[in-house]
């Protein structure tokens, strides 16, 4: 379902109560798949009046919406940003207080580097009633999909979650200190400093330690390369893997698990 739907939507086909004000509610639409969805926020979908989502959801999910819901695309595609973030807030109130019941759409998690506490902070100074539904993130069904465990007895403890790019457009600093642990690290956004992260795990001497890329996952589009800190560089231009993309790393991608015939059976049957 495209986003020229929008050019069709009859805006008086809801006229809220008298004296309500709106709500909204954030959504996580899960990491791609579009199975990967919980029942709560299909729920969602469906009783919204708008539906304000980003470029990274499965589209496929506005099936779900009502006929008369008004779909507004937000999102960035290739840096081309539809809405700055200051205008997708105003958005919200806006169409809450005309139609009632808005839905903002993320993929992921909401509240794993998805703006929506940002977003409900801001809402709320206006008098609006506010929502979150959980995703699924990226950060954890991605690798899964792949066979790789976050964690593992004898091979990881524990994980750290990082964004790859800050608000100032800088690689987190947290990446130097996880380097350090033995940690499994999950990069988010984060090939455009995929240099720099080389470089501060080689400075640990982690050169030999695995690390794994993938493009799209959880989705048809889903590319991957495997290999280590001192290769992954030159398997990234061999398979000509770019963003979205996540990256992990850790001795946990040498333990990935075979489940690609697993997960071909239940797909086949479902």
């Amino acid at each position: 379902m495209s986003k020229e739907k929008n050019k069709h939507i009859n805006s008086s086909a809801y006229i809220p109560p008298s004296g309500v004000r709106g709500k909204l509610t954030v959504v996580g639409a899960g990491p791609g798949d579009v199975e990967l969805i919980t029942l709560k926020a299909i729920k969602a979908i469906e009783s919204a009046h708008v539906i304000l989502y980003d470029a990274l959801i499965n589209e496929a999910l506005l099936k779900y919406a009502s006929q008369d819901a008004e779909l507004i695309f937000v999102g960035k595609r290739k840096g081309c940003y539809a809405f700055q973030q200051e205008q997708i807030n105003e958005l919200i109130v806006s169409k809450a207080k005309e139609k009632g019941h808005v839905v903002r759409l993320k993929g992921g998690d909401p509240f794993v580097f998805g703006r929506g506490a940002e977003e409900i902070d801001y809402v709320r100074q206006f008098g609006l009633e506010t929502f979150v539904v959980p995703g699924i993130s990226s950060s954890i069904a991605v690798p899964a999909y792949q066979g790789i465990p976050l964690t593992k007895r004898g091979a990881s403890e524990s994980f750290w979650v990082i964004t790859g790019t800050t608000k100032a457009h800088q690689l987190s600093g947290d990446v130097a200190i996880a380097a350090k642990s033995t940690a499994t690290v999950v990069i988010l956004m984060g090939m455009g400093k995929l240099d720099e992260i080389v470089q501060i795990f080689s400075a640990e001497n982690k050169q030999d330690t695995p690390i794994a890329i993938i493009q799209e996952g959880t989705t048809e589009n889903e590319k991957f390369g495997f290999g280590t800190i001192s290769t992954i560089r030159k398997i990234v231009e061999e398979k000509q893997l770019a963003n979205p993309a996540i990256i992990i790393i850790g001795d946990v991608v040498k333990e990935r698990v075979q489940l690609t015939s697993i997960y071909k059976e239940v797909a086949n049957n479902s």
